[in-house]
């Protein structure tokens, strides 16, 4: 594992100290776990499949309106 080294100031330090404290855990081990979280948090979420095939929307010209609630265009599927 690596080392970093960061300066905190005097109530951030004090505050740690707390919960290490709290969770009678270690500092690395209880930053580790913060930092883990905030950059998990901060991801882009994933792209849903609508934003994915956003520009076929409504690309199709000259389809029936009722295409998906019609039953003469729904014979064969699931019977």
């Amino acid at each position: 594992m690596k080392t970093v080294s960061i300066k905190l100031p005097p109530r951030l330090e004090a505050r740690l100290a707390a919960a290490v404290a709290r969770r009678r855990t270690t500092r690395s081990r209880l930053v580790r776990e913060i930092l883990e979280r905030h950059l998990v948090a901060s991801e882009p979420a994933p792209e849903s499949a609508l934003a994915r095939a956003g520009d076929l929307v409504g690309s199709v010209k000259r389809k029936p309106k009722d295409l998906s609630t019609n039953p003469k265009y729904l014979r064969g599927f699931g019977r």
